[in-house]
């Protein structure tokens, strides 16, 4: 997987942000002018892809027409919109609504505009014009399916006849053979993604996580995910409570060095109630994790994988069957966080603000429905920010603690370790002299081998942490800057913490009641619904 454009600002980063910012003015405007109609919505969705390209002079591509509708599709996919193509004369917010069921989109969830995507060639070796038609002609006498001649002292490859072994690339001395990979395919570790009739990009949903790599991956901007911008904006000014939850990753997302008290003011001038950390899901996540390892490894399981990643418990389960029961049973730190909210706002609105698309898809599950209403990426939240004008440096601190109650190892979660670390701290407070082994892997290629090997009994009694994106939750599709600024913000975030432990937090006796309904029985249905959740039912248009 490649992260070359993480965390550099690019033509594609601004045209996201742009659409984000955009479409969250227009449905804050319901709120500030009241007045307003439905016409006067659809005229200023209608009109927000000559805001955000002026002019009549194309800028990134050919056209100024392709680029405008590209971004008519992108907008259509941060209203929750289903992609409509250009085969017709449509409305942007046509299916727009503000009243009906505002918490839930049709999938798929992860959507390639096509007419943006570029076709580039997927497994294609061919000779570039670095080649020297050396006498030796090693990759000639290599082919196994005699594909390569010479023309003019330089190489050339039967594409019909190359069965992309790569025997030859291996072998040319001037390096002169290229392997063209596709950036999305390249990045996708479920191989999800293939092409169409036309070449373009087309992504598999029987095998999709929606881990979102492929989004992030794309120079072309072809690909993106639907969001929940504009029905969190609705809820807000509709009087409702809405109470956001930050994922352990945020820290630095928005600029400073863990500001929480701005963050919080920053968030209530958006309209929020109130502010949680998932942090203390996390706790609860943990504790949980380490009781059941203590119970069940390796006298009822030769192995125990970590829940957390969606996007690698599911690819756990769906690819190992067998082995299902292996991935924890505990709820994700996401969902422990909503149901102790819903303990005391039974009636709130609960947002989760994270770094992931797979939570999107999580949160669609019919056993997390009633738990999180709405998710958010930080650059999504960001969006939001950027329409109200909330410069979050500058806020005022509002002078509270911080969220103190989390732990040094809750906060850890977000980086790619700190999962496991937290839960063999838990269980060497209990048992201190227990030999816990661990085996980790980022991205799911190395998940996948992780896992495989764990099932030929390659790591027995283990934990095993997986995380579908390098670095863990701070490289999620969903972040604003660098993973490893943002690796070191969360570290140096958790050292604050008055607590070093899960098993400190006092918010873990309240494991059985937030747990209470959920057996293994229930949660053994949720690979399926997520699954099942990310499946088109009806392909959109081309």
């Amino acid at each position: 997987m490649s992260d070359t454009m993480r965390g550099v600002y690019t033509n594609l980063t601004k045209i996201r942000r742009d659409v984000f910012r955009e479409v969250a003015k227009v449905c804050y405007s319901m709120g500030d002018d009241p007045t307003q109609t439905d016409a006067d919505l659809d005229k200023r969705f209608d009109e927000l892809p000559f805001k955000i390209l002026p002019g009549d002079v194309a800028t990134y591509r050919e056209s100024v027409f392709l680029e405008r509708a590209i971004i008519a599709e992108r907008i259509r996919l941060a209203m929750g919109l289903p992609l409509q193509g250009v085969d017709g004369p449509t409305r942007i917010s046509e299916g727009f609504t503000q009243t009906g069921d505002l918490s839930y989109y049709e999938p798929p969830l992860v959507n390639v505009i096509k007419f943006a995507c570029n076709a580039c060639k997927d497994n294609v070796y061919e000779v570039t014009n670095t080649c020297q038609g050396c006498l030796a002609h090693p990759c000639r006498e290599i082919c196994p399916k005699k594909a390569i001649t010479f023309v003019d002292k330089h190489a050339h490859i039967d594409q019909d006849l190359c069965i992309h072994c790569g025997m030859c690339a291996k072998t040319c001395p001037y390096q002169a053979i290229h392997h063209h990979v596709r950036p999305c395919a390249a990045a996708c570790g479920m191989h999800a993604i293939g092409s169409d009739e036309h070449g373009r990009a087309q992504i598999d949903y029987e095998k999709c996580v929606s881990c979102g790599q492929c989004l992030v991956n794309c120079p072309f901007g072809a690909i993106a995910d639907k969001s929940q911008i504009a029905q969190v904006i609705w809820s807000i000014l509709a009087g409702e409570e809405v109470i956001a939850a930050v994922a352990p990753a945020f820290v630095g997302q928005f600029g400073g060095k863990g500001n929480v008290g701005k963050l919080r003011e920053a968030f209530k001038e958006l309209g929020f109630s109130g502010v949680e950390e998932v942090a203390l899901g996390a706790d609860l996540c943990t504790v949980q994790e380490a009781e059941d390892f203590l119970e069940e490894v390796p006298d009822k399981l030769p192995f125990m994988g970590t829940s957390c990643c969606p996007a690698w418990s599911v690819m756990a389960k769906k690819e190992f069957p067998k082995y299902a029961d292996c991935i924890s049973m505990a709820l994700t730190p996401m969902t422990l966080t909503a149901r102790m909210i819903r303990t005391q706002h039974p009636k709130a609105k609960i947002v989760f603000v994270g770094p992931c698309a797979a939570k999107k898809l999580e949160a669609m599950r019919r056993s997390v429905r009633s738990e999180v209403d709405f998710v958010l990426t930080f650059e999504e939240m960001a969006g939001m920010m950027d329409a109200r004008g909330i410069d979050y440096l500058s806020l005022e601190d509002d002078n509270k603690s911080d969220f103190d109650v989390a732990s040094a190892d809750g906060r850890g979660f977000a980086v790619a370790g700190g999962v496991a670390n937290a839960v063999v701290n838990a269980i060497h407070r209990r048992y201190p002299d227990r030999e816990v082994n661990v085996a980790n892997a980022e991205g799911l290629e190395d998940c996948r081998k992780m896992m495989r090997d764990a099932t030929k009994g390659k790591y027995p009694g283990y934990l095993l942490e997986g995380m579908a994106c390098p670095g863990g939750c701070v490289a999620g599709a969903g972040t604003l800057v660098a993973i490893k600024k943002s690796a070191a913000a969360v570290k140096r975030y958790a050292k604050r913490s008055p607590r070093n432990n899960a098993t400190e937090d006092s918010y873990r006796m309240l494991i059985p009641m937030l747990s209470q309904g959920f057996g293994k029985g229930d949660l053994d249905h949720e690979v399926e619904e997520t699954i099942e959740a990310s499946v088109p039912t009806e392909q959109p248009k081309e």
